[in-house]
C-alpha cells in the first residue's frame, strides 16, 4: 500500500473473514484512517460494516445513488421505501394520518413529526422497526411467535397479531419462547415514517 495515500478505496475487504476479527480490523481500520486524515471509500454489501466505518453511507439501487447519509439517518429517516426495507430490520403496516399530526395503526395512534404529515384521512404505509415492538409479558396485546432467529444477547421474533398483521421484535435472548406461543408486546416507536400509498 502506498504511504499515506489521501484516498482509499476498499473494496469488500473484510468479506473472507470470520465475524469476530471482522468487528475487530474495521475498528482499527477506521482508527488509523481517522488518526492519518485519510479518505476512504469502502464498498461493502454488510449494512453492519458500513455502520461501523463510515462516517457517511452510501445506499445504491441499479447503479444510482438514492440515498447518502449518516448511519442514524438511512435507519431513522430513510429517503424512500428502498432504503427502509434495505437497511435494518422492519416491515411495513398500514396507517391512517389524523390530525395531530398522528397516523393511526392497528396498534394504536402515533405521533408524527410535521415533515412527514400528508392530509388527515390519507392512507399510508407506516415502517416500524424491529425495536419498535418490545416484548411485555403484562400487554394485553398478544403476538404469536411464527419464527426465531438467535443473535446471541437477543432473538429476532416474527409475531403475528390476530388480524394477520406480521412485525418484527428484538427480545433479550433470556426470553426463550417457541413457535406457536403468544407473547405480549407494546410499541413503543420514538421514529415513525410512513411512505403514501
Amino acid at each position: 500500500m502506498a504511504p499515506e495515500p489521501e484516498l482509499l478505496l476498499l473494496d469488500e475487504p473484510f468479506s473472507n473473514l470470520d465475524v469476530d476479527l471482522r468487528e475487530r480490523l474495521a475498528g482499527e481500520i477506521r482508527d488509523i484512517l481517522k488518526a492519518n486524515g485519510t479518505t476512504a471509500l469502502l464498498v461493502t454489501h454488510d449494512q453492519f460494516e458500513a455502520f461501523a466505518i463510515a462516517d457517511d453511507i452510501g445506499v445504491m439501487v441499479d447503479g444510482r445513488l438514492v440515498q447518502w447519509d449518516s448511519a442514524y439517518n438511512l435507519y431513522h429517516r430513510p429517503a424512500s421505501r428502498f432504503v427502509a426495507s434495505f437497511v435494518g430490520y422492519g416491515v411495513f403496516v398500514p396507517g391512517v394520518t389524523r390530525p395531530g399530526p398522528a397516523v393511526e395503526i392497528e396498534l394504536g395512534t402515533l405521533p408524527l413529526p410535521q415533515s412527514s404529515y400528508g392530509l388527515p384521512g390519507e392512507q399510508v404505509d407506516v415502517l416500524l422497526r424491529a425495536d419498535d415492538i418490545v416484548h411485555d409479558d403484562d400487554s394485553t396485546l398478544q403476538a404469536e411467535v411464527l419464527t426465531k432467529a438467535f443473535r446471541g444477547g437477543d432473538f429476532l421474533y416474527t409475531v403475528k397479531l390476530d388480524s394477520g398483521q406480521e412485525l418484527l421484535t428484538m427480545v433479550p435472548s433470556h426470553h426463550d419462547h417457541a413457535i406457536g406461543e403468544k407473547i405480549g408486546i407494546k410499541i413503543v416507536a420514538d421514529h415513525v415514517v410512513t411512505f403514501s400509498k
